[in-house]
C-alpha cells in the first residue's frame, strides 16, 4: 500500500515531505499523474500489471491546471480534483477511442476561509477515493469517489490533520497526524462507524506521525522527535507488539533528507523481513534506498533517469518497481530486487558525508553503534475513549495484548517492561489495533 510522488506539478506537502503527483495503486495496478504538453498539463495513466507498462493520455477539453490532483481507481479510471469557482469538484476520466470520457462526481464547497482539501492516499480495493478537508479548528473526511449520492461527509476529527495512512485492506481504518494543543499525534479514524481514538502517542511534547504501514506484517514506519527534542527521527515498529518503538542509527543519513515510500506486503508474522524503500535527498541529487529492519542497515542504490522520484511499489517477491520518464522512454518501470541476508560484517551501509551515494560494491563500512529503544507507541482498539494525552491501559486493571506469533529477532537494547499505565519514554509499548 503506497502514496507516491514527483517533482512537478508539486514538490512538497505538509510537513516538508515531498508532494504527491504521481500516484500508484494499492495493489500496483495502475497509477496517474499530470504530464506536461509545452505549457499545457493533462491527466495521464499508467498500466503497470501488463507484460510491458504503457500509459494513456486522458487529456480534457482545455489544459489542467498544476495543482489539480489525479488518482488512479481499481478499474482503470481516473479520478480528478479541480478547483472551480471556489469549489472543489471531482469527476472519473476514461478513454473513449480518441477522446477522453468524463464522469462528474460532485462537488465539495468549504466556505470556511483557511480550508484546504486535498485526495487522501489510494485506498485499498481501488473501489472508494476520499479526500481531507483541513480547515483551522477541525479535520473533515470525505468519500469523493464509489459512494451512491455524490461527495458524502464521513467523519470530522478535531484539529488540523495531515497525512494518511491505510491500516487494513478493507479500506475501513484510516490513520492521520492531528495536530491539537500545539503537538502532533496521529489519530485512527473508523470511517463506519465516524469514531476517532489515539493511535501513536510516544510521549507527551513529542510531535509522532505514522508515515508508512502494512496491514499483513503490522510494520509501522514513524516519524518522531521525542528521542532528540526539535529534530525529525525516523524509527519503526510493529502494530500488535509489545517491543518499543526502535530508532535506528543507519536511518540518519547526514545532510540528506530520508523519506520511505513502499514497504513490501505479503509478510505475515515476519515485519523484520519486510523491504521498505527509501527516497534519499542530497547535495548531489536523489537516490534510492532500500533497508529491512532485521538487516540494520540501509543499501543505497543509483536511482533510473527519470525516476518519477518517490514514486514506487513493492512485489510480494521483494522487487521494488519504479516508474521512469524520460524523451526516449516515456513510460517505463525499472526493476530493483532488495538483496537479503545478514549485513556485511556487521556493518551499515551509508551514503557519504557530503550527500552522495556510497557505491555498492565499494569496501564496508564499521556498522554505527545500535541504537538503543529510545521510544515507544501506544496503539488502542478503535473507539477507546480517555485523555488525549494518556496512552492505552491509563486506567486501573486495562489489559496490553500482544500479537500471537513467533518471536521476532529485535535489536539490541534492555528489557521492555509491559505496565498498564503511562510510562516513561523507552519502556513505552505498541499495544494491539484491533480493526473487526
Amino acid at each position: 500500500m503506497t502514496a507516491c510522488a514527483i517533482e512537478p506539478p508539486s514538490t512538497e506537502g505538509a510537513d516538508g515531505v515531498p508532494g504527491a503527483g504521481c500516484v500508484i495503486t494499492a495493489d500496483g495496478a495502475y497509477a496517474a499523474r499530470l504530464a506536461r504538453d509545452g505549457d499545457s498539463w493533462f491527466p495521464e495513466r499508467w498500466t503497470l500489471d501488463g507484460p510491458e507498462p504503457y500509459a494513456v493520455p486522458l487529456p480534457g477539453n482545455q489544459p489542467e491546471e498544476p495543482g489539480t490532483e489525479v488518482q488512479p481507481m481499481g478499474d482503470g479510471r481516473v479520478l480528478i480534483h479541480r478547483l472551480v469557482a471556489g469549489r472543489h469538484a471531482f469527476a472519473l476520466l476514461y478513454p473513449t477511442g480518441p477522446g477522453t470520457g468524463e464522469l462528474p462526481l460532485g462537488a465539495v464547497e468549504c466556505p470556511e476561509p483557511g480550508t484546504r482539501l486535498f485526495l487522501l492516499p489510494p485506498a485499498p480495493g481501488g473501489v472508494r477515493a476520499y479526500a481531507l478537508a483541513v480547515g483551522p479548528r477541525s479535520s473533515v473526511v470525505w468519500l469523493v469517489a464509489g459512494g451512491a449520492f455524490g461527495p458524502e461527509r464521513l467523519a470530522e476529527v478535531p484539529g488540523r490533520c495531515s497525512g494518511g495512512v491505510w491500516l487494513d485492506r478493507a479500506g475501513r481504518m484510516l490513520a492521520l497526524d492531528r495536530e491539537l494543543g500545539g503537538r502532533t499525534k496521529t489519530v485512527v479514524v473508523d470511517l463506519e462507524r465516524a469514531e476517532v481514538s489515539p493511535l501513536l502517542q510516544i510521549a507527551d511534547g513529542s510531535d509522532d506521525r505514522l508515515l508508512l504501514a502494512d496491514p499483513d506484517s503490522g510494520l509501522l514506519l514513524i516519524s518522531s522527535d521525542a528521542p532528540c527534542p526539535g529534530q525529525e527521527r525516523l524509527g519503526w515498529g510493529v502494530l500488535g507488539s509489545t517491543l518499543p518503538v526502535r530508532f535506528p542509527e543507519c536511518l540518519r543519513v547526514r545532510e540528506c533528507a530520508v523519506t520511505p515510500f513502499a514497504i513490501q506486503p505479503g509478510q505475515a508474522l515476519m515485519p523484520e523481513n519486510c523491504a521498505v524503500g527509501l527516497r534519499i535527498d542530497g547535495t548531489f541529487g536523489t537516490w534510492v534506498g532500500t533497508w529491512r529492519p532485521a538487516e540494520r542497515r540501509v543499501r543505497h542504490l543509483p536511482a533510473p533517469e527519470g525516476w518519477l522520484a518517490g514514486a514506487g511499489v513493492w512485489t510480494r517477491d521483494g522487487v521494488l518497481r519504479l516508474p521512469y520518464a524520460t524523451e526516449t522512454t516515456p513510460c517505463g518501470v525499472s526493476d530493483l530486487t532488495a538483496p537479503e541476508g545478514p549485513a556485511r560484517d556487521g556493518g551499515s551501509e551509508r551514503a557519504s558525508e557530503a550527500g552522495r551515494p556510497a557505491a555498492e560494491a565499494g569496501p564496508p563500512v564499521p556498522e554505527a553503534r545500535p541504537s538503543v529503544p529510545e521510544a515507544g507507541a501506544s496503539v488502542p482498539e478503535p473507539g477507546a475513549r480517555g485523555p488525549e494525552s494518556r496512552g492505552p491501559g491509563a486506567e486501573a486493571g486495562a489489559p496490553t495484548r500482544a500479537e500471537p506469533g513467533p518471536p521476532v529477532r529485535a535489536e539490541p537494547g534492555p528489557p521492555v517492561r509491559v505496565v498498564t499505565r503511562p510510562v516513561p519514554l523507552q519502556q513505552a509499548p505498541l499495544g494491539r489495533l484491533v480493526t473487526n
